[in-house]
């Protein structure tokens, strides 16, 4: 299985975040799985990666060619696709994976993991998105997806669609569970 993963450009300002994505990344390369992810060697990215080949795990990064310019590209990935735009690197990093885990992050971890969120409530896809919650990180993010239901803007089987997860024992127990929402049209 890929597991295509969002995280931050940062390493953020508790170590708790590190610790637990290296953690989580050695469990998802022990089981077997590949790693998709962003392409950085920065942050959190970085510590995917970094961590993942340490651990003799397939790597595969999607950047845009101005980041790989820029020189923020990792350089030692398994594989690394350069594309013309963020657009790009968001459609081929959804079609690489078999499922989403957001990691703790800023504003373009949020951005993807609402945007494969959106794409399975619309019926564009039908594979798990979730939140690895360090620290309680995306208290909120799941809060908010329970006020989207209680308001009506989800339907009550969309309500579980974005799952928060604990660590990798989490995710593997949600991939043998996963049933997707049904699309709303179509």
């Amino acid at each position: 299985m890929r597991i295509t993963v969002y995280a931050g450009s940062a390493l953020g300002n508790r170590p708790i975040y590190r610790e637990a994505t290296e953690q989580f990344t050695r469990e998802v390369v022990r089981a077997g799985h590949e790693i998709v992810y962003g392409g950085g060697a920065v942050g959190l990215m970085g510590v995917v990666a970094d961590t993942a080949l340490a651990e003799g795990g397939r790597v595969t990064g999607v950047m845009p060619r101005s980041l790989v310019d820029a020189e923020v590209a990792h350089r030692r990935l398994t594989e690394l696709h350069v594309v013309d735009s963020m657009h790009e690197r968001k459609q081929l990093m959804a079609d690489l994976g078999d499922c989403f885990v957001a990691l703790p992050g800023g504003v373009g971890t949020v951005e993807e993991i609402l945007e494969v969120w959106a794409w399975l409530v619309l019926g564009h896809h039908q594979k798990p998105v979730t939140l690895l919650n360090v620290g309680g990180y995306w208290d909120r993010l799941v809060r908010m997806s329970q006020r989207m239901a209680m308001s009506g803007f989800l339907r009550p089987e969309e309500e579980g669609s974005l799952l928060p997860i604990a660590n990798s024992a989490e995710l593997f127990t949600a991939l043998g569970q996963w049933k997707p929402p049904p699309p709303r049209w179509g």
